[in-house]
């Protein structure tokens, strides 16, 4: 068996971003306390982009094309909506739910890309579909009690991440990845601090809130590692794998996600949202499965 090294790299390393995310779910939970979403997206954004550009210099300026602005420009409008819907949902779900329905991503690319990328339908799509839709449904209606509108908003930012990791696949492998990179993250910037401007209260803008300890460590460790590094790691390996293979890997964001606010803040799912959690797990894994195909075996009868 040969052992295709620079895969086995990529997948590595994709695997420490799922981590990455997974782990900072409370980081940003905490965080946002004091600061509001769109605005400590717009700073966390902001500082990843400022530190990428420390790792360019002329070089950004020979690779920087219009066509490279657009697609930066496109990817960073999804990744915007993404966190956006993830980080104002954090205000009104946990972490573990809003890790997993965010999840749902994962099952969401193949069946986006029957439609954007061509791809033939199979039916184990399908069924992963299915699947989970009960496990969402488990998760977050189950006790109709306990509707939550964060799990809504969560959900619409699972199908953004999803566009944003299928377009990422379509664009890497014509623009430099490091270029790329920083278009997109500075687009996230701007559109959240536009979106702060109009939707939260200025009175917010206050260097107190930016010097609370959760703050300045929520932005320290998710612009450095969860935003600059990573999404670098995302663009440039995306090079070499498929984006139904980076949704597969990310399926284990969901499960670090939960592990850490069962650590960090001793939450803990219902019988139903662990139910939930599974099928949607379930169907992330299925998703990705190679569709068996059955074949009659040649005889004599059968052979012209």
């Amino acid at each position: 068996m040969v052992i295709n090294v620079n895969k086995l790299i990529a997948d590595g390393s994709l695997l420490f971003v799922a981590f990455i995310w997974g782990a900072t779910f409370v980081i940003v939970q905490k965080a946002i306390e004091f600061l509001p979403p769109h605005l400590f997206n717009g700073t966390r954004f902001l500082l990843a982009t400022l530190l990428l550009l420390l790792f360019v210099k002329k070089k950004f300026l020979i690779h920087v094309k219009k066509d490279l602005i657009l697609s930066g420009c496109f990817l960073g409008f999804f990744l915007f909506l993404g966190y956006a819907f993830q980080t104002v949902g954090l205000l009104y779900t946990t972490s573990s739910k809003a890790g997993f329905v965010t999840g749902l991503s994962v099952m969401i690319v193949p069946l986006l890309s029957i439609w954007i990328l061509k791809e033939q339908p199979r039916m184990i799509v399908i069924v992963s579909a299915i699947i989970g839709t009960s496990g969402l449904y488990f998760l977050t209606l189950s006790d109709i009690s306990q509707i939550n509108f964060g799990d809504l908003l969560v959900f619409f930012c699972a199908i953004a991440f999803a566009l944003h990791i299928i377009f990422t696949s379509k664009y890497t492998k014509k623009h430099d990845a490091l270029v790329l990179t920083i278009i997109q993250l500075f687009t996230v910037s701007i559109f959240s601090f536009i979106s702060s401007f109009i939707f939260e209260r200025q009175a917010a803008y206050s260097m107190e809130n930016f010097l609370q300890p959760d703050v300045l460590l929520g932005l320290l460790i998710t612009s450095i590692f969860a935003t600059a590094l990573a999404f670098l790691i995302q663009t440039k390996y995306q090079q070499v794998t498929s984006a139904a293979r980076v949704a597969l890997i990310f399926a284990m964001e969901p499960v670090f996600a939960a592990v850490t606010a069962f650590i960090v803040l001793q939450e803990k799912l219902s019988a139903n949202g662990l139910v939930g959690c599974t099928f949607i797990f379930l169907a992330m894994i299925l998703s990705e499965l190679p569709e068996v195909k059955f074949m009659r075996k040649k005889g004599p009868e059968n052979v012209k």
